[in-house]
């Protein structure tokens, strides 16, 4: 079957590797280079953990994602993944990270938690005084996601699909299953699987009532020289506490420390508005870092990076249909850390089905499953993943 698919990030080209194994004919379209620093998934790594909160569709789902990762360095012949561990910092009952534990605990995932003292001796770029305690789940860490993009791309060209950078698409026909890209090329397909993330609008403006655009930022630093041997042996931090929604990615393999919090985020009109860092941008980010990061005014900011993602009001799937054409859509950044998707859950088939995944957007911290299927996810883990996409859809496009 002739597949095309929209969009490049981690979703795109996944879907693309997994649909090549299956043996169907992809086309991969992607508006700039691949990998693209504009992706929702872009940016030199993200995180991969097994804290959710009350997610815990997710959670249940990071066995597979690890194990569906493992296929993928398999094929590329490396591994672009550091296992470093995802340390928890709560600096009041209820915070961001408190909500992580509980559902590490709720899941049955093994954690160390550690006092203040202890956490500080262990990691001394902590204040012991500011917070109440930390915890240490050692499955999870970086993944090196503009490698993942470089390598895969070279993987499909190599397995024959026909990849297409700079080549933007400008509208498409659900019905007909084509593409019309900005060159005024048309693209025919049997099926089209629509990856765009914060682009999405710019196809289905009609989605605007249900998807909210948001801009952030992730700033790179250098730390006191004294600390830089404890951040280069450092873990992820999934959430430092209190109300920032903070969280850190460590120095390591030649990928620079780096800071993002969801405190941050403010909604905008395109996925392009404000793409170049505003003046003291990395300084306002670097500030909420204290606490609980002491000595937060001798670290130095040396890169701000922007990125764009996409939110449903109530951070779960939906699902919108419209004559032969019908999809699912999740809201929130899980382009880079649940995984590629398997083979028992994309399927395109001569009945299509309705199909959606977390790659939505992207908030670097939520690095996490470019391969959910919103039906495979609630079949399995129920209304964690939200409504319910219906048993008889029709159409030939995949909306993820």
């Amino acid at each position: 079957m002739r597949v095309a698919i929209v969009g490049a990030g981690i979703a795109g080209l996944s879907t693309a590797w997994w649909l090549t194994k299956a043996g169907h004919d992809v086309t991969l379209i992607e508006q700039g280079s691949i990998p693209n620093p504009l992706a929702a998934s872009g940016d030199r790594h993200r995180m991969i953990r097994r804290a959710y909160g009350d997610a815990d569709g997710y959670a249940q789902t990071i066995a597979e994602a690890f194990d569906s990762w493992d296929r993928l360095w398999d094929d590329l012949g490396v591994s672009h993944y550091a296992n470093c561990g995802v340390l928890g910092i709560s600096q009041f009952a209820g915070d961001g990270a408190e909500q992580f534990r509980l559902g590490l605990e709720r899941m049955g995932f093994d954690y160390e938690r550690l006092d203040p003292r202890e956490a500080a001796e262990r990691y001394p770029f902590l204040d012991a005084t500011t917070f109440r305690y930390a915890y240490l789940d050692r499955e999870g860490g970086a993944l090196f996601s503009e490698r993942i993009a470089h390598d895969l791309k070279a993987w499909l060209r190599m397995h024959g699909v026909d990849v297409r950078m700079h080549a933007k698409a400008v509208a498409l026909d659900p019905q007909a299953a084509s593409i019309h890209t900005e060159d005024g090329t048309t693209i025919h397909a049997d099926r089209l699987v629509v990856t765009t993330g914060a682009w999405t609008l710019r196809l289905f403006p009609s989605l605007a009532d249900n998807l909210t655009i948001y801009r952030n930022a992730v700033a790179y630093l250098t730390p006191p020289a004294d600390l830089e041997h404890a951040w280069s042996n450092a873990p992820a931090i999934v959430d430092i506490g209190g109300s920032s929604d903070g969280y850190v990615l460590p120095p390591i393999d030649g990928v620079g420390l780096k800071f993002g919090a969801g405190a941050l985020k403010r909604a905008v009109a395109d996925a392009e508005t404000d793409h170049v860092a505003m003046p003291g941008e990395g300084d306002r980010l670097r500030r909420l870092f204290a606490p609980p990061l002491s000595r937060i005014d001798e670290y130095t900011v040396t890169e701000v990076k922007t990125c764009a993602y996409t939110f449903t009001a109530d951070q779960r799937f939906f699902r919108s249909a419209s004559a032969r054409r019908s999809w699912c859509r999740h809201v929130q950044d899980t382009a880079t850390s649940l995984a590629p998707p398997s083979g028992s859950e994309l399927r395109i088939r001569s009945k299509p089905v309705t199909t959606a995944r977390s790659c939505s957007g992207s908030e670097p911290r939520q690095c996490k499953h470019a391969r959910t299927l919103a039906s495979t996810a609630r079949r399995k883990h129920g209304s964690k993943f939200g409504p319910r996409a219906g048993a008889n859809n029709s159409g030939p496009i995949f909306l993820c």
